[in-house]
């Protein structure tokens, strides 16, 4: 029985490291630390969380994703920002063509007089041409205004998956931390075991000494304490390696040892189902993250449909200059800031678009939005559901609270009568009135007390945590 409580234990703790879903992401970082063992520190649960808030990888991560968003969202604006060109270009011509002879007689027009229109190229620099632009353009739709406050909406969604995953990942170190003082707890117990199983053993070597005993009675107390060493020591492997990973999770290097200050202890809370939902029903992170995906959705659907209702207006204005000085392309430089060395063949549109095929209620624009409808409707009901079994998360979680707490008490009680039947046994025992089999009974009996009272401790606390985590409050305090 009592190696099955043990069992129980390592379940329960693995089960806390299993949900930590930051463990099995920061895999590959921890691969990459090399670092061998670089000290110990003595934390309390508070320091802990603390440590991890600024060091757990998951959490950094979380930060930078939050970042991206917060930076997308304070820049929204810059759709409304015009698009600014400049550049220049120098084009050979390799053949003589209409458009160049025309080219050629302008610039004997402007720059010398009316001569003879030119009918091939007289030198290499005929054949180059130097044109700049310079533009300006600048689009508004009114589905802009969608576009930034999608942006604005996705970071305050950024705002609550950033604080789920620390709310998340804090909690599983809480949960974490507890059971590992409950197997350091078990440890004790096991160790303790163990002393009384090696005082006993050389009792009795004393004892067969002076012809007081039987070989049998000492050879079965060397046996008992032989089988209990294993135990022990693969209890202490078991919590040295869940303490690294515990350094891991809390983003130390690898190698810290760490010596957890604490007890298991648990505050009693005395509260109702319905209490708690009137009271902080609306503070649930998923709930409110669902909410914000409707928000969301809504503000898409209003930008498509301003963007298939509303014209687009563009604006743009372009200024290109092109030489046609009578030194050659090759000089336009030297005629730099001369008006008559320069042809400017610019423009200014303005532009009204309106895209009417969006408008047919059988074109993909509309089906969008008719997808978007439905998609909102089912986040709608997943709200609902999630309202729903909310009740019953916090219900089982009020009624596993209440049963924790009547077991402890039980337990607790159970412990002293445990107590108390063990020492009679011992007393026993060295008066030879009774056999080692029944000091052994009443020792086992008394081990399976002590764990299955911080099994409950630690059910409670666990579950509190689960409780707390759900309505997103501290009710501990």
């Amino acid at each position: 029985m009592l190696k099955t409580i043990k069992k129980g234990f390592g379940i329960a703790i693995l089960s806390a490291l299993m949900a930590n879903s930051a463990f099995s992401q920061d895999t590959a970082a921890a691969e990459k630390d090399t670092s061998t063992d670089i000290g110990s520190v003595k934390l309390t649960l508070e320091q802990a969380l603390e440590y991890a808030t600024t060091n757990n990888r998951t959490l950094k991560s979380a930060d930078i994703d939050l970042e991206l968003k917060e930076r997308a969202s304070k820049n929204a604006w810059n759709v409304f920002l015009p698009s600014i060109q400049v550049s220049g270009t120098m084009s050979r011509a390799t053949e003589y063509s209409p458009s160049s002879a025309a080219t050629s007689q302008m610039m004997n027009t402007i720059t010398q007089g009316a001569y003879p229109l030119k009918t091939d190229f007289e030198d290499e620099e005929d054949r180059w041409s130097t044109v700049g632009v310079a533009s300006v353009g600048w689009t508004f739709s009114a589905a802009y205004i969608g576009q930034i406050k999608a942006a604005k909406a996705a970071y305050e969604s950024g705002k609550i998956s950033y604080e789920q995953s620390q709310k998340s990942t804090l909690l599983n170190i809480k949960k974490l931390f507890y059971g590992l003082l409950v197997q350091q707890e078990n440890l004790k117990i096991q160790k303790a075991t163990l002393e009384n199983a090696r005082q006993r053993m050389v009792q009795a070597q004393t004892s067969y000494k002076n012809g007081a005993i039987p070989e049998l009675s000492l050879l079965q107390t060397q046996v008992n304490y032989q089988n209990t060493k294993p135990d022990v020591e693969s209890a202490e492997q078991s919590l040295t390696q869940n303490l690294d990973t515990f350094a891991f999770l809390l983003g130390m290097p690898v190698g810290t040892v760490i010596e957890l200050d604490g007890t298991i202890e648990p505050k009693y809370i005395d509260v109702t189902e319905k209490e708690l939902i009137e009271k902080y029903g609306d503070n649930d992170l998923n709930i409110k993250s669902l909410q914000s995906s409707i928000e969301s959705v809504k503000i898409g659907v209003n930008a498509l449909k301003l963007g298939t209702w509303t014209p687009a207006l563009a604006v743009n204005y372009a200024w290109q200059p092109a030489y046609i000085g009578d030194k050659g392309a090759f000089h336009f430089w030297g005629d730099i800031g001369k008006d008559e060395k320069w042809y400017d063949s610019g423009s200014l549109s303005l532009t009204l678009a309106w895209n009417i095929t969006n408008m047919l209620p059988w074109s993909s624009n509309q089906q969008k939005i008719k997808d978007y409808d439905q998609q909102l409707k089912q986040l709608e009901i997943s709200l609902e559901t999630l309202k729903e079994n909310q009740k019953v998360e916090v219900r089982k979680a009020v009624d596993t609270l209440n049963l924790a707490k009547a077991q402890i008490d039980a337990m607790g009680r159970n412990v002293t009568l445990a107590q108390r039947a063990y020492d009679s046994t011992y007393r026993q025992y060295r008066n030879g009135q009774t056999e080692l089999l029944n000091l052994r009974d009443a020792e086992t009996s008394l081990n399976q007390a002590k764990l299955g009272l911080l099994n409950q401790k630690y059910q409670y606390i666990s579950a509190l945590l689960d409780l707390e985590n759900t309505l997103n409050t501290s009710l501990s305090e």
